[in-house]
């Protein structure tokens, strides 16, 4: 089958992604084997390609935003059919003993696994995942404005329950891209006042046209105290210009999987009066099946730019330029 490879982690605009020849993938016992439809583009993705995040599998194929059909199963798997329609996502496996898994916390376990980082992913014509973590997608939703929820979605909602916004709370969101459009349009649903600060003119005006109260450059602070924030963009000075933004009592999220460095903090300015700074780590499949529902019910969609799956090189380059709004997605085109 046709994929990309991350060859050599490195700057994308120097080839660290390139188009290769791979087996189709043979799926384990307890494993689905997928045909990819459509592939969401995570900063995460581009994390992987880059070297930000250390390698865990040399040639790993990206992608986890996976949407896709059942095209095999291994001799462990029931309750799917070939052809049913599922959801590949970030999370792929955990143990599901340790003491996090018990708790319910399995986000946080030491042996989890990660599609497109430990296990080859969606930029390719197939992969596999592990039946119990397979989603079972809403109707009415095509392949292309499914695949971003898959990530970019769930990430996002996760990090707004770990913002602890209060009912008719007031949310600032730094970057504006696949995960935080996604967020905002959940935020609102239930009530909130939602002010983006992000340095797109292009998100900015996105982040209008979806009902946003105002939106800002990253470093201007919003029109008034927050009582919650959320940190998407990768960038580290911004956690002290985020502190800042927020009232007494206030939570700041970090959303990223990867981050500059954090300048240090001022104490009284930008921690005082009870702020809080919480990172976000994964999600669980709970997390996933409660977004999911949400985004149905409240008819959350993304706004997408389509490429080619044989463009998944190009897609990269966009994404890390700021070159579109929204997420961008791949679309197979390769069988």
């Amino acid at each position: 089958m046709r994929a990309w490879s991350v060859v050599e982690p490195g700057p994308v605009e120097s080839g660290s992604l390139r188009p290769v020849e791979k087996p189709v993938p043979v799926p384990g016992d307890d494993e689905l084997l997928v045909r990819v439809r459509a592939c969401g583009v995570c900063r995460t993705d581009l994390h992987v390609a880059e070297g930000d995040l250390e390698v865990h599998r040399p040639g790993v194929t990206p992608g986890h935003e996976v949407v896709g059909v059942v095209a095999g199963f291994g001799a462990a798997v029931s309750g799917f059919g070939i052809g049913e329609r599922v959801g590949v996502a970030w999370l792929r496996r955990t143990d599901g003993s340790c003491g996090y898994c018990a708790r319910g916390a399995e986000n946080l376990c030491p042996a989890s696994a990660y599609t497109g980082w430990d296990a080859d992913g969606g930029y390719a014509e197939y992969t596999t995942v592990p039946a119990a973590f397979a989603y079972r997608l809403p109707d009415g939703l095509d392949d292309v404005s499914c695949a971003p929820l898959l990530c970019a979605g769930i990430i996002g909602y996760r990090a707004l329950r770990r913002a602890a916004l209060p009912p008719g709370g007031r949310l600032g969101l730094y970057g504006f891209g696949g995960s935080a459009h996604l967020c905002a349009q959940v935020a609102m649903a239930e009530g909130a006042t939602v002010h983006v600060l992000t340095r797109g003119a292009a998100a900015r005006q996105l982040a209008l046209d979806l009902g946003a109260a105002s939106a800002r450059d990253a470093q201007e602070m919003p029109p008034e105290p927050l009582d919650s924030a959320i940190l998407f963009a990768p960038v580290g000075e911004l956690v002290p210009v985020a502190l800042r933004a927020l009232d007494r009592g206030g939570t700041l999220a970090v959303a990223g999987i990867h981050l500059s460095d954090v300048p240090a903090l001022h104490y009284e300015t930008e921690l005082f009066y009870e702020k809080q700074l919480r990172s976000v780590t994964s999600n669980t499949r709970a997390d996933g099946r409660e977004f999911l529902a949400l985004a149905a019910e409240h008819s959350v969609r993304a706004t997408t730019h389509t490429y080619p799956l044989s463009r998944a090189d190009e897609a990269l380059r966009d994404l890390k330029a700021g070159r579109f709004d929204g997420a961008a997605v791949l679309v197979n085109d390769v069988s």
